[in-house]
């Protein structure tokens, strides 16, 4: 009796500690869809997932391949089929291990959404509790399709929804029983019987699934044999590539900390452009690929964005496949010199001009010498200068004279939100910031307004809506006045003649480049008439690079990716035009060449496209109301953020 008694109070114990999960969670569970631009489906963290859609919409013919292959008698019978777990049982002794399951659709249902993959024989009862759980307050058809829609068959796509799109190029309730056949039978291998990978394989399996249903009574052996005869072949959809899930990623995390987690479908628009992003892989993979060994620099981050904080493009690596940590977005980084632009700009708040004298000379603050890069120095210059040439002494000097408490303020009027430290050292970026918060105070200088929050999210849809909500940018701004013009000039000379010059481009270019002690992190922010970009390179592990500066890597693939981006870039967003007094400052160069504190490569120049003349461009009406909320189809027209008259959208 003792024993009993026992038995049944760890039993009762053992059940008190399982979660059972919430009936929303099963029937309105928060899905969110991402999409591109131009309307492409976007993948989170590798994975691609539609919306829902009942298991009485689909295909009969998708449930009876399902249901012959996985669970037959899933109508006839409850949520724990124990004469198959029996079954289970004794061929894992058998093996000595877990080697079978025996599992019903509720109980797969229940290991997918809320337990993992794991086998022990705790989990499997605890799998068996809940399911009952679900069979007893659920009806079947609710439970079928929400393993229908949750179920992952291979190559990211979870549920049949996301694989009809992805394999097919198709909606789930156009799928022909060939088709649901192959999708079936994936569930039990999604990856061994991939048709994208291995076809055999995937029809193979397929016909096992056609067997199935022959045996199940849900098709004749003519109706199998001319299925069989005619084997699905995939035509796979046009999803953006894997390399946009660290965008994908970083706009799926701010959805999900903004919508309810029992909100249904939620479908989100974005501000990526395809065809930036996929420049922006190619052109950081292969520049890696090309000077990576050689220069002992294994990573790479890019953003691309609009004056206003759309952000465009953002590659956070290397490759996402090896690697989804998004050093655009996660990794904080020093930014050397690149952070000058807050010493010059709390300069020019404090009455300064780039006109000004500076010595540029040794310094020594408690026994802290910076020294300018090659230890070389150049007497009284200016402050256009010092800034062009980014002289370390010249430009500590000067915010000693500010005040690094000014400095600060600087940064925080560009919002900038990194952690700053007040000290002397600051001057010259010792603090750590990621590139999308750099790049962004860099696009205030741009738009002439401050601060530029980055957002990536144009619009949003709940599962009862008809209409997308728009959801771009937004928050107080205020103006930059004169100093904007300024910045821009000193940012256009470093370009001109300065450590930059690798960045140079065709036309209007302006930017900063930086580089971290013992060249660990190298950086070029800058921008031409359309587009703020951002590039960092370096190595996780913070080794040092050979002879790395933001004048070298990163200017040259800032260059590559603004002369390949060309028209697109112009048509992705308003095509502002640069203040008027910008560029008509002299930008000669009494030391050239001089010896500044970074160096500067200038490879060959090639032409950037010229742009194309909004009078030519078709007026594509989806992706103009993707990229500017105020787009008016009637006559292809768009209100700039800045003012002004409207605008033709040339996309």
């Amino acid at each position: 009796m003792v024993v009993i008694v026992g038995l049944a109070g760890s039993v009762a114990w053992f059940l008190a500690t399982i979660r059972f999960p919430t009936l929303d969670e099963i029937t309105s569970p928060r899905v969110i869809v991402l999409t591109s631009a131009d309307g492409h489906a976007l993948r989170h963290a590798g994975e691609l997932r539609l919306a829902p859609v009942a298991a009485k919409d689909m295909p009969p013919g998708l449930v009876d391949a399902v249901l012959s292959i996985e669970d037959r008698r899933f109508y006839q019978r409850g949520a724990v089929d124990f004469l198959s777990m029996l079954r289970a049982l004794r061929q894992n002794l058998d093996a000595g291990k877990i080697v079978a399951g025996g599992s019903t659709i509720t109980q797969q249902l229940v290991k997918t959404n809320f337990l993992g993959r794991q086998r022990t024989y705790q989990r499997k009862i605890r799998e068996a509790a809940i399911a009952i759980w679900l069979e007893r307050h659920l009806t079947k058809d609710q439970i079928l399709t929400s393993y229908l829609n949750s179920v992952y068959l291979g190559s990211g796509a979870t549920g049949f929804p996301a694989a009809a799109k992805l394999y097919f190029n198709k909606s789930v309730a156009d799928l022909s029983l060939p088709e649901a056949a192959m999708l079936a039978g994936m569930i039990n291998a999604p990856e061994q019987n991939d048709p994208l990978h291995d076809l055999d394989a995937a029809r193979k399996r397929a016909a096992i699934v056609l067997d199935a249903m022959v045996a199940n009574g849900k098709l004749t052996e003519d109706q199998a044999l001319v299925a069989k005869l005619h084997p699905a072949s995939p035509n796979p959809a046009n999803i953006t590539p894997a390399s946009n899930g660290w965008f994908g990623d970083w706009v799926y995390e701010k959805a999900l900390s903004a919508t309810p987690a029992r909100a249904g479908t939620i479908q989100i628009r974005t501000t990526l452009d395809p065809q930036l992003q996929q420049k922006a892989v190619e052109i950081v993979k292969s520049t890696l690929a090309h000077y990576g060994a050689e220069k002992h620099a294994s990573e790479a981050a890019l953003v691309a964005m609009r004056p206003d904080g759309a952000v465009l493009a953002m590659v956070g690596g290397r490759n996402y496949a090896n690697s989804s940590y998004n050093r655009a977005v996660q990794a904080k980084r020093q930014p050397g010199s690149a952070f000058k632009l807050f010493d010059y700009y709390a300069a020019l708040r404090q009455g300064y001009t780039p006109e000004n004298a500076i010595l540029d000379a040794p310094v020594d603050i408690h026994g802290w010498q910076p020294g300018n890069y090659g230890h070389r120095h150049h007497g009284v210059v200016t402050l256009a200068e010092a800034f062009a040439e980014s002289l370390n002494d010249a430009t500590v000097r000067l915010s000693q004279q500010v005040g690094i408490d000014q400095v600060i303020a600087a940064a925080r009027d560009l919002g900038l939100r990194a952690r700053l430290g007040n000290n002397p050292s600051l001057a010259l970026g010792t603090s750590e910031v990621t590139l999308l918060d750099l790049t962004s105070a860099y696009a205030a200088v741009r738009a002439g307004k401050a601060p530029v929050t980055p957002w990536g999210i144009s619009g949003i849809k709940m599962q009862d809506q008809q209409n997308y909500i728009s959801a771009g940018g937004g928050g107080s701004q205020h103006s930059l006045g004169q100093y904007q013009t300024e910045l821009i000039n000193l940012m256009q000379g470093v370009v001109d003649h300065g450590t930059g010059r690798a960045a140079k481009l065709q036309g209007f270019a302006a930017g900063k480049t930086g580089t971290a002690q013992d060249y660990r992190d190298a950086w070029f922010i800058g921008f031409n008439d359309s587009l703020i970009v951002g590039v960092w390179v370096g190595n996780d592990d913070h080794s040092p690079m050979k002879r790395v500066t933001g004048g070298s890597l990163p200017a040259m693939i800032w260059k590559a990716f603004m002369e390949q981006a060309g028209p697109t870039a112009q048509a992705s967003g308003p095509a502002t035009s640069v203040p008027t007094t910008v560029g008509l400052a002299p930008t000669t160069n009494p030391r050239e060449p001089a010896s500044s504190n970074e160096a500067s490569v200038s490879p060959g120049q090639n032409p950037a496209p010229p742009p194309q003349e909004a009078q030519n461009a078709q007026c594509n009406i989806p992706a103009c109301e993707a990229f500017y909320h105020s787009f008016r189809a009637s006559d292809c027209t768009y209100q700039p953020y800045w003012g002004g008259p409207r605008q033709y959208c040339a996309r």
